[in-house]
């Protein structure tokens, strides 16, 4: 596996290691840092949760640049991880890998385990061992499980997730705080919130209610379709982790123990929620893909399903003081935006 590490052809960048490369917002970030100039190495284990084809597809769009090498690692497997890093020693890491999806962890709680827990142990061991500058690591909406209180806050407690997919992005932020403190491991957390756009997931809703419309099969409405979400579109994702990379965080030093804030820590550690702060209720979803896409949905109503929450809604206020960017696209432009490219990519 290991090749001679990659020769800078520009200035501008440094060498990031995108895990997660094949994936919808992996794939994203990774061309977005090509075009500034960095070097960016992808990795991903390219496993079947979806279609591997749909994976390819993204991975060839990224060796169109000069400046990407992708490696096919599963980052749950200790060795091949050790060496990666110990070839490359990684300066910036941006950590989008894992295994998705609320429902699926009900029926496959393992494979959570050893990409979400293990994986990401890799992950912090090879950052600590091989000098790493800066850490960002991909959490979820999910780790605010119980919480009512809107809009959801980074430093808002978490300790009640509702399904096993939060649970292992709150023990990710955990395990990154420890490294952070025992090993002064600069490491930024990204609680994304239901992100959507061109080379989705489809499994996700936004994908799945479209590819159904134009099909004139039926979708599934869980809660009656009344869950409201804080639909994220993915440029809006991707500038927000771009601008972070070269922004490792500092030590807080007015942070305290008998008071603590959840998103920040004496130890060089930073928790930011990524999310639109406008929630949309999944039946104007359903309203703006038939106007996009010029057809009516036949909708079956379910009750809510377990693991699930009935809203979600970011306070990014943090965000964009960090970095001077909030989320704003207008879901009508998202979705618009979302079926036309859905409609090139599958012939339609």
């Amino acid at each position: 596996m290991a090749r001679a590490p990659l020769r800078r052809e520009v200035d501008v960048g440094e060498l990031v290691l995108v895990t997660g490369a094949a994936g919808f917002i992996g794939m994203h970030v990774a061309q977005r840092l090509l075009v500034q100039g960095y070097d960016v190495v992808g990795i991903d284990n390219l496993n079947a949760y979806y279609d591997p084809a749909l994976k390819a597809a993204r991975i060839a769009e990224l060796q169109r640049f000069s400046n990407f090498r992708f490696e096919k690692v599963d980052i749950a497997q200790r060795v091949p991880m050790m060496r990666l890093f110990e070839a490359e020693r990684f300066p910036n890491v941006v950590h989008l890998a894992a295994q998705a999806g609320v429902r699926h962890s009900l029926i496959d709680p393992y494979a959570y385990a050893d990409a979400n827990l293990v994986g990401f142990l890799n992950v912090l061991e090879g950052c600590r061992h091989q000098g790493c500058r800066h850490l960002l690591y991909a959490s979820s909406s999910s780790v605010y499980g119980a919480n009512t209180r809107m809009p959801l806050r980074a430093s808002d407690n978490v300790d009640h997730p509702l399904n096993l997919y939060g649970a292992t992005k709150k023990a990710n932020e955990l395990m990154a705080h420890a490294y952070s403190h025992l090993f002064a491991l600069p490491a930024t957390g990204l609680r994304f919130f239901t992100v959507y756009g061109p080379w989705g997931r489809p499994d996700m809703a936004m994908w799945l209610f479209s590819d159904a419309i134009l099909h004139g099969r039926p979708i599934k409405l869980f809660n009656n379709g009344r869950m409201r979400r804080d639909f994220t579109f993915i440029d809006d994702v991707v500038e927000a982790v771009v601008r972070l990379v070269p922004r490792p965080p500092s030590p807080d030093h007015a942070w305290s123990g008998e008071a603590p804030d959840p998103a920040t820590s004496r130890a060089p550690w930073h928790i930011y929620n990524i999310g639109n702060s406008s929630p949309v209720e999944v039946l104007e979803v359903v309203r703006l893909i038939e106007q996009a896409v010029d057809r009516t949905a036949i909708a079956e109503f379910l009750p809510m399903q377990p693991g699930d929450v009935p809203e979600t809604y970011a306070d990014v206020a943090d965000l964009e003081q960090a970095v001077g960017f909030r989320p704003s696209t207008p879901i009508a432009e998202g979705i618009k935006r979302f079926v036309e490219w859905l409609r090139r990519f599958a012939k339609m």
